[in-house]
């Protein structure tokens, strides 16, 4: 990709490694601010190409994205082409990402593993082994292996290229867009991992008038005799109140208090007469009997 500036006064290397300042490792290209106007043209304009190649709605890769999230570029250029002003070959943006990840067992792991975001060559350069010197460069300078890395929507023609150069061929299946690879569950001890525990399974649920019930007449049953004897009166009246319950009465007090009213109730409808007229009538019975024996 040609551009109307030198390409060779941005970037001194070959390949050069950019963070979230543009500055290339010498530092140079940060010194002065048309310099940084150039490298943000030129990372713009990677970004689109690479959405254009990978048939994209918008570019994950620009250079404000590159500021806001601390992501890293590796870029690669040809020195020598455009009558020496260079040209910029590809790029490849890595970063660090927290996943929750299913390894073969469908264990959920939780990792934060160095990702690729985003990988581009040119067109008309690729398949020159450009690519490869650029993935090789970025896994030396991370001293890290392919395998554990994590890949963020890779395309067809990237995992070919990590199958044919890294026999990364068996990938372990995820819910959300990346992928890993079976040896990326292999060597934990090179990447942290937590396991998250799985979530239980939710029961069925009852509603809460039924579980209520369900309560008071366990009780009744475990009842010792005294307080609820079988086939009695009583019993039957404070089973008939229990399931009348509301949701905020006392399931285990409730059926002694309706039994003792109950029976209250019960002795007033048996006997007609009030408790005065009940003791006038036994003053009586008693003068008649004293009368009838001959006491005066």
């Amino acid at each position: 990709m040609e551009f109307p500036f030198d390409i060779n006064q941005l970037f001194s290397e070959r390949i050069c490694f950019l963070d979230q300042t543009f500055a290339a490792e010498n530092g140079q290209s940060a010194a002065r601010s048309d310099l940084q106007a150039h490298i943000v043209t030129v990372i713009d304009e990677l970004g689109r190409a690479s959405a254009k190649a990978q048939q994209l709605t918008a570019p994950i890769t620009s250079a404000s994205k590159l500021q806001s999230q601390f992501h890293q570029l590796y870029l690669l250029k040809d020195g020598e082409s455009n009558r020496g002003h260079g040209v910029v070959v590809g790029f490849l943006k890595v970063g660090y990402k927290k996943l929750f990840l299913l390894d073969r067992r469908g264990v959920h792991i939780e990792a934060e593993p160095l990702c690729v975001l985003d990988f581009y060559i040119a067109e008309n350069l690729q398949r020159h082994g450009c690519g490869l010197d650029l993935f090789d460069f970025m896994l030396q300078h991370k001293n890290l292996e392919p395998e554990l890395m994590a890949y963020d929507r890779p395309s067809h023609k990237f995992l070919s290229f990590l199958a044919k150069h890294y026999c990364l061929i068996h990938s372990v299946p995820q819910v959300n867009n990346f992928v890993v690879f079976e040896g990326f569950f292999l060597n934990k001890t090179a990447v942290p991992l937590r396991k998250v525990p799985l979530k239980k399974p939710d029961g069925e649920i009852k509603p809460y008038s039924l579980v209520e019930r369900e309560v008071v007449h366990q009780e009744q049953r475990t009842l010792p005799w005294p307080f609820v004897p079988p086939h009695s009166p009583q019993r039957l009246v404070s089973s008939q109140c229990s399931d009348s319950l509301s949701a905020g009465s006392s399931p285990s007090k409730v059926p002694l208090q309706v039994t003792a009213a109950s029976a209250l109730a019960g002795n007033r409808d048996q006997s007609p007469h009030s408790p005065v007229i009940e003791r006038s009538s036994a003053r009586r019975t008693s003068s008649l009997t004293r009368s009838q024996l001959g006491f005066h």
